[in-house]
């Protein structure tokens, strides 16, 4: 941390760190809902309580502030699971075919016949 210090590249590697834990994010998402249906934001919401106290405990500012942007990164995740099963009911990603989908029994979704 001194190296870090010493050069003034906390900054860069917060941000660098931050691209990177925001990155993975969007492919745990993809793979979560399609493996777990929406019961994964449950993993979501415990790791980003997790990182948020850890963030509260831990005194460094650099690992301080990483476990803060992936707690806010995890909450962000719970709102891309409902996000990620509205593109797969439009057929933008794979649809797991082990699974029903709230739509699968949706009569809304069905034309109507019009009546003349």
């Amino acid at each position: 941390m001194d190296f870090l210090s010493t050069y003034h590249l906390q900054g860069l590697v917060l941000g660098l760190c931050s691209f990177l834990i925001i990155g993975i994010c969007h492919p745990i998402v993809i793979k979560g809902e399609y493996y777990y249906g929406q019961r994964f934001k449950w993993f979501f919401v415990l790791m980003g309580v997790a990182l948020c106290a850890g963030s509260l405990l831990v005194d460094g500012v650099l690992l301080s502030s990483l476990m803060g942007v992936g707690a806010f990164s995890c909450f962000w995740g719970i709102k891309e699971m409902k996000d990620q099963q509205e593109r797969v009911r439009k057929g933008w990603f794979p649809r797991n075919p082990r699974r029903t989908y709230p739509w699968d029994n949706d009569s809304s979704d069905q034309q109507q016949p019009v009546s003349k």
